[in-house]
């Protein structure tokens, strides 16, 4: 079939060239069954481990099946197949992709696209023999698919291949896998950006820039670190709370809805000046006003406070129904679910605050008082898991909404800025 353009090959870093050619014959890895290639982002492991795991199963199989994963389908077609295709066109191999069934044939070998997204993932697995696999973010994957993949391949000489940027200290892949990896055969190359000839100093010095905290350490020198203390500690009122705010382009509208705890809407809105600000804030909270509101009568005070303004989307906490249902009886149109990923969310955020696109009006008092009380979850990090303690967090949720669910619009200004 025919796909997108072909891939423009640059020169490989050594520890590419290692991912590249592990699995041959001269090789002291040869024999061993899985690699893992994490560390930081953007920093040539992605492209070197799809083109590796092509070249070695096409090299070492034939009529075979293998799996191709990712955090989701969308994710997976995004990051591993788009890039497949232009390594086969680049080649002259030819592909066929059966998208309707999730399956692409390259020469005799068929390689099945799955994704990871829930404990259930793994349950499309079963029944199948593969021999091999290739899991993009897996650090993302329940523990039970990474597992159930694992055992899938079975076929005689299969490889499994896993790539990921680090999460915490206590996550399955490192505590199982990486720390273990001399018992179990497993070669782990850690990436950094140095290891991507392609990125240029400049490149890298923004990337340094927009993290901070345990993002910087996982994400730039790609530590396997605990999440602890203040989420979002790259926060400097000084640096993003503002007094004026210059000429909007266009706004939008996160809310966080509750009943006995605090209800939040905030607007933010697209600057002239190609920044993101949060330009106003309002907030009921029941237990310090005595009383609970409707839904009838948070409606009403929406409409008072977004006043004459058309934002182009009002993203509504998911469990919201009622809330969001009122809204359109009441004609609040442009009403949607919130993209209520979490951590991916709270990424996103942080990397605006570092990259210094994200500011607060003064006037967000709310917002601004928990920017610096959200907290991690120490409980849940001696789990190996990231997750916020629920408090100090409704304004933020509400600003989260936003960030998160328009990032198609604001991540390509971030990657004009670090060009």
């Amino acid at each position: 079939m025919r796909g997108p353009a072909a891939f423009r090959f640059q020169p490989f870093s050594r520890k590419q060239k290692q991912v590249l050619t592990w699995w041959l014959e001269p090789s002291p890895y040869r024999d061993h069954d899985m690699i893992i290639a994490d560390g930081s982002i953007r920093s040539g492991k992605t492209i070197a481990m799809i083109d590796g795991f092509i070249t070695w199963s096409m090299a070492t199989f034939e009529g075979e099946s293998f799996i191709l994963a990712g955090r989701s389908m969308g994710a997976l077609k995004r990051n591993v197949l788009r890039p497949m295709f232009q390594i086969l066109t680049a080649k002259g191999i030819e592909y066929r992709y059966h998208r309707s069934e999730h399956y692409i044939q390259i020469g005799s070998n068929t390689y099945y696209c799955f994704g990871a997204s829930n404990e259930a993932s793994q349950d499309v697995l079963q029944g199948l023999t593969a021999a091999g696999a290739y899991a993009d973010e897996a650090a993302l994957f329940p523990e039970s698919f990474v597992e159930q993949m694992i055992g899938r391949c079975s076929v005689e000489r299969s490889k499994v291949w896993l790539n990921c940027n680090p999460e915490g200290p206590f996550h399955y892949l490192k505590t199982d896998y990486i720390d273990q990896a001399d018992d179990k055969k497993i070669l782990r190359l850690h990436f950094d950006l140095d290891d991507n000839l392609t990125l240029s100093e400049a490149v890298k010095e923004r990337y340094r820039r927009m993290f901070s905290g345990v993002f910087y350490q996982r994400y730039v020198l790609g530590q396997w670190v605990q999440a602890e203390g203040v989420i979002y500690d790259m926060f400097d009122a000084d640096r993003h709370v503002v007094d004026i705010l210059p000429r909007m382009r266009r706004h939008w509208v996160g809310v966080d809805y509750g009943t006995t705890n605090p209800t939040a809407f905030v607007l933010v809105g697209e600057g002239i000046d190609g920044r993101l600000y949060v330009c106003n804030e309002w907030r009921w909270d029941s237990a310090e006003r005595g009383r609970q509101m409707t839904d009838a009568q948070l409606s009403a005070e929406f409409r008072r406070w977004i006043g004459n303004i058309q934002p182009e989307r009002i993203f509504v906490d998911p469990s919201a129904a009622s809330f969001s249902l009122q809204l359109w009886q009441d004609g609040v149109r442009r009403v949607t679910h919130a993209d209520n990923a979490v951590l991916d969310g709270i990424r996103d955020v942080s990397s605006l605050l570092g990259a210094d696109m994200l500011k607060i009006h003064r006037s967000c008092k709310g917002l601004i008082k928990e920017k610096t009380s959200y907290s991690w979850d120490p409980k849940a990090q001696q789990r190996g898991e990231d997750k916020p303690l629920k408090e100090h967090d409704h304004s933020c949720d509400a600003e989260r909404y936003v960030i998160h669910s328009i990032r198609n619009v604001w991540r390509r200004w971030v990657r004009q800025e670090a060009a």
